[in-house]
């Protein structure tokens, strides 16, 4: 009887479970018809990845922003932020040494700066080395701009050793002084041509490379420890981190005799530039496409009135300057020439001066001897060997009678 009852118990049991497995089954199989859209008139399409494909063979692209593929969101306070402020990075840029043609005792001390190096860190980094074709362009800019002005330099000085040449108010030693000048600024003028043309054709190998290195920090607003921080806290926080760790990085660093600095925002967006844009920052540096406003979507002229009125100002600059430096040459050549016509009768003014000064002293030396010198400076003579003592002692009294004359 005992088991006749409990064949019966596990029998029940058995077709409890039976029934509950078809019931959930049928449970689901309802679910999976009801989740089903009904397409009337539609293409039934699949979705691979980004692109959607018909069953027609027709591909159709969805529009995404050019932000969703690039690796971080915003470059702010010389830092890359990514994930959605969630993490922080801040970039050192190093300077490579020639580790090769060190000495020995160079060597070594660079090793040992570089064990401290990797002893004080405690956090983690990436090491990065970007390699760029060198661009000569701004380089060759400067040199032009410098050549400019060592050109208009030596048209000067040659205009200057002309107007010497032809006064004939100057000695053999000024002239020469002048055109060795010359010389030493056409040697300059020539020598920098020279650097050009090297540089131009050293611009046209493109395969001269020069390698970056750069330490990146990362700070994570995890580290924060406090949740209920605001994005401004958490990124300010961030910034002293990272900063603090940076220069601590940039000061070991020296002891490898390796030059490195924290670069700023600029700099971290040039960095980016060239990581995302390899074949056109070869050819189209970063400086030259913010200057073609790149980073603009569209621009408006200005009004065509205020165009004209600054137009019409820079005019007006133009020709008051040009008016002004024509002036001040006027004045300076009317000057020039009184200076160059008192120097021509200068012995005529010392003349009447001197008549002068025995007229008013006449009355003191004598009208005999003051008739006497007068006529001696009128007739060119200076002095006599006659009459020299004699002279003297009218000078003595001259003086004597002016300062007589100043006290009184």
């Amino acid at each position: 009887m005992d088991t006749i009852s409990l064949l019966m118990i596990t029998a029940v049991v058995l077709v409890t479970i039976i029934v509950i497995l078809l019931f959930v089954l049928f449970k689901m199989s309802n679910d999976e018809k009801a989740s089903k859209p009904v397409k009337k008139g539609k293409q039934e399409s699949i979705n691979i990845g980004k692109e959607e494909v018909s069953k027609t063979g027709k591909q159709s692209y969805n529009k995404q922003s050019i932000f969703d593929f690039m690796e971080f969101d915003r470059i702010e306070d010389n830092m890359i932020v990514q994930k959605d402020d969630k993490r922080y990075l801040m970039v050192v840029e190093c300077q490579g040494i020639n580790y090769d043609l060190m000495s020995g005792v160079e060597k070594t001390a660079v090793e040992e700066g570089f064990a401290q190096f990797l002893n004080a860190l405690r956090y983690p980094i990436q090491i990065y080395t970007q390699t760029r074709t060198i661009n000569l362009e701004n380089s060759l800019q400067t040199y032009t701009k410098r050549l400019d002005d060592i050109r208009i330099e030596l048209e000067k000085k040659e205009s200057k050793y002309k107007h010497m040449q032809n006064s004939g108010h100057y000695t053999e030693e000024e002239l020469e002084k002048q055109n060795l000048e010359i010389l030493r600024e056409k040697n300059l003028y020539e020598y920098g041509k020279d650097i050009i043309y090297y540089t131009e054709k050293m611009s046209l190998n493109k395969s001269v490379l020069r390698k970056q290195y750069y330490i990146i920090i990362p700070y994570y607003s995890a580290e924060a420890g406090n949740e209920f921080l605001d994005k401004e806290e958490v990124k300010n926080i961030a910034f002293s981190e990272l900063y603090t760790k940076a220069q601590s990085l940039a000061r070991v660093l020296a002891g490898c005799s390796i030059t490195s600095k924290v670069m700023d925002s600029y700099d971290l967006v040039d960095f980016l530039y060239a990581a995302y844009n390899r074949d056109e920052a070869e050819t189209y540096g970063f400086d030259r496409a913010l200057r073609a406003g790149y980073d603009e979507l569209y621009v408006t002229a200005p009004d065509i009135l205020e165009k004209r009125m600054e137009e019409l100002d820079k005019e007006i600059e133009k020709k008051a300057y040009e008016l002004a430096k024509q002036m001040i040459n006027d004045a300076r050549s009317e000057q020039r020439r009184k200076v160059e016509n008192k120097e021509s009768d200068l012995e005529s003014f010392i003349n009447k001066m001197t008549i002068s000064i025995i007229e008013e002293n006449s009355q003191y030396i004598g009208k005999e001897v003051a008739e006497k010198a007068k006529d001696k400076v009128e007739s060119g003579s200076k002095k006599t060997k006659e009459e020299g003592g004699d002279t003297d002692v009218s000078t003595k009294e001259i003086k004597a009678t002016r300062k007589y004359t100043k006290h009184k």
